[in-house]
């Protein structure tokens, strides 16, 4: 069996984003961008001022010293006047700066009287003005490819004068669930019935990180069943399929895949929950099968779904799993050769140490715990006993 970090290098070796699309600035947030993109414009894309007062001479000005208005210029309404010595122009927040000003007199630092101001306070040259460009330059890169678009970034492109972005295009993931025993939730329900859980939260997950899931009708426990489902999936850019590849008599999904033309990575891992994960290429599509217990699909995308996925939005993925920090809550014993995924809860200690405390039972089919864990306690192989307190590594859950 591989272990875990070997597993996960093999499935993302060889995965390549999927290709590009342009899509319009309002339907970004969320995307990966593919490209740089760079400013039309310049922002202020001229001279501008930052507070509402007057367009002065900064040498003009000395408390008392009294300026003539010569006009006055909303934002959007530039003045075509020069200021002179002696002379002034009413600006507004936004306005541009007239030639001949250097600087911005706030109006509470003025006491107006008709066509004329009395200073109270001088000015310096610059003051509360806006340079051109002083946000970005035109042409500069205001996003880098690999960039996960946020409500920000669109707005820093909106002002860059963008109104379509380059980005990757969404994967489309297939998630096929199989068994005699899977219904779909609503379904009227023979006394050994399973309802198709493991699909529809895996679908969540992976349209939570910007695939665009596709649920695809339950496999029976048959060739027939699993071939027509297998000669449906040539559309999509990665197969995941839930149950059927261990070894009982019935678990079909790996054989029926060799021969629709499955090149097969590894079947098997040193995991606990997830031990029969299966990895490999179908007409070059790449290939997940989870285990089906629910809990164990769920850890195995954790682990090697996402950052699958990650790569083929040409997001970068570390090399490692990514975990962090925290103290166990509770006693755990001797760990055998597989590395374990134990759920739990999160508690911060008045010192603000993270506390990471296991639930009792474990099995991988109990979703009501998995519901109400908020981490995975990672366990190396062949880990001691270990006290409650001692430090250990723990994913959060999303």
């Amino acid at each position: 069996m591989l272990d875990v970090a070997t597993a996960r290098a093999r499935i993302l070796e060889n995965l390549l984003p999927c290709g590009q699309e342009t899509v319009a600035l309002s339907a970004a947030c969320g995307r990966i961008l593919a490209q740089d993109v760079h400013a039309r414009r310049a922002n202020p894309p001229v001279c501008v001022s930052a507070m509402d007062g007057y367009a002065v001479r900064a040498a003009d000005t000395r408390p008392g010293a009294v300026l003539q208005i010569i006009d006055e210029a909303p934002a959007g309404r530039p003045s075509a006047r020069t200021v002179a010595a002696g002379e002034c122009i009413r600006l507004f927040t936004g306005s541009q700066i007239p030639a001949g000003a250097d600087a911005i007199i706030i109006q509470e630092n003025t006491q107006r009287a008709g066509q004329q101001i009395t200073l109270t306070q001088a000015a310096t040259a610059g003051q509360f003005i806006r340079r051109q460009g002083q946000d970005f330059a035109q042409g500069a890169v205001l996003l880098s490819a690999g960039s996960r678009l946020g409500p920000r970034d669109i707005g820093l492109a909106a002002a860059g004068g963008l109104v379509w972005l380059p980005v990757f295009r969404r994967p489309r993931v297939g998630i096929l669930a199989t068994g005699d025993e899977i219904l779909l939730p609503g379904d009227t329900a023979p006394p050994d019935g399973i309802f198709n859980s493991a699909s529809f939260m895996l679908a969540a997950l992976l349209g939570q990180n910007g695939a665009d899931s596709i649920v695809l009708p339950v496999a029976r426990d048959n060739a027939t069943s699993l071939s027509n489902a297998f000669a449906h999936t040539r559309d999509l850019d990665m197969l995941i399929t839930i149950g059927g590849a261990s070894v009982g008599a019935y678990d079909l999904v790996r054989p029926t895949l060799e021969k629709a033309g499955l090149v097969q990575n590894f079947w098997k891992i040193a995991m606990r929950p997830g031990k029969p994960l299966m990895s490999g290429t179908l007409h070059g599509m790449p290939v997940l099968g989870l285990p089906g217990n629910p809990v164990a699909a769920l850890v195995c995308s954790l682990v090697f779904v996402l950052p699958a996925l990650h790569k083929l939005m040409g997001i970068a993925v570390a090399d490692t799993m990514q975990t962090q920090s925290a103290l166990l809550g509770a006693d755990v014993p001797e760990n055998d050769q597989r590395q374990d995924f134990l759920r739990a809860t999160l508690q911060t200690t008045q010192e603000g140490q993270l506390v990471a405390t296991p639930f009792g039972p474990q099995d991988s089919a109990q979703l009501n715990i998995l519901s109400k864990s908020q981490a995975l306690i990672i366990r190396p192989p062949h880990d001691p006993a270990q006290k409650a307190g001692t430090a250990c590594q723990i994913m959060p859950l999303p």
